[in-house]
């Protein structure tokens, strides 16, 4: 891997983790680790170009079917890959089937660009992380394989105590805070060559245990706002991500599409992104 290397293109696939749920904007928006990953790498190379086409609640064959054939007709320098772990949370998980459709996704985005990266991702400590661990261990470990075999880069984050800690989720607790993403960020980041700016791997200082009045009452919010709805899309076999596109896919031409910064002559931050029309 060439050590600060320039990447003039960028396309991000998954689910609502690469989507950016919980990094909430004022307008309702999401941001999350792939548009601050996408802003830091824009403000090295003029001219650079952005696609998420994450879309929450996909399952790998949907991240597979809708969004693999669109990245890679952009052809970007950079592709990140996360997908697998809704597959792994439902109560019934076929997990070779899992492991098939991730082996298609890996072996058709690799030659599609310069570089691959794929994630181990985060697991919130709690109940549902002990449940379904055995799962999430194999998805990791055939994520593994999968960059050995194709050269990609793996982004570990499983296991880290930081991303771990309960603070670092929304009140959801299926989705990381504004600041966990920016951790994610970082980890990308640095694993695709860049110099650090900042040790994302650093603990959170020692946590104030809540009393037993306070953690039921966020136990019963929990419940009511989100387990049970989750519970009722999983009975019915819908899905958050029904009717929904990436951010930049253009359901109506079938296609992605970049975008880049608005004032690409002025170096920094990027304070807007326009739509590359083409």
């Amino acid at each position: 891997m060439e050590m600060n290397a320039s990447y003039t293109s960028f396309a991000a696939l998954g689910d609502s983790f690469t989507e950016g749920m919980s990094d909430r904007l004022p307008d309702g928006s999401y941001r999350g680790w792939a548009d601050v990953l996408a802003t830091r790498l824009a403000a090295r190379t003029p001219g650079f170009r952005y696609a998420n086409l994450a879309v929450r609640g996909k399952l790998i064959g949907q991240i597979v079917e809708e969004q693999v054939a669109p990245a890679v007709a952009l052809r970007p320098d950079v592709i990140t890959l996360v997908g697998g772990l809704n597959d792994t949370l439902r109560p019934k998980c076929d997990m070779g089937r899992v492991r098939g459709l991730l082996t298609e996704a890996v072996e058709r985005l690799a030659p599609a660009c310069k570089q691959l990266v794929l994630m181990r991702s985060p697991g919130r400590d709690g109940p549902v992380l002990q449940r379904f661990r055995p799962r999430m261990e194999e998805l990791f470990a055939h994520v593994d394989q999968l960059a050995e075999q194709h050269g990609a880069l793996v982004v570990d984050l499983y296991g880290v105590p930081v991303l771990g800690d309960q603070r670092m989720w929304d009140v959801d607790r299926l989705h990381l805070t504004a600041a966990g993403h920016r951790k994610v960020a970082e980890a990308v980041w640095q694993t695709l060559g860049m110099d650090a700016e900042d040790d994302w791997r650093s603990p959170l200082p020692p946590a104030v245990r809540p009393g037993w009045a306070r953690s039921r009452t966020a136990d019963l919010a929990f419940a009511r706002q989100h387990l049970v709805p989750w519970i009722g899309r999983r009975i019915t076999g819908r899905s958050s991500g029904d009717g929904r596109s990436g951010a930049h896919f253009s359901a109506e031409r079938g296609r992605a599409f970049w975008v880049t910064p608005a004032d690409d002559a002025n170096p920094g931050p990027v304070s807007e992104w326009v739509r590359v029309e083409d």
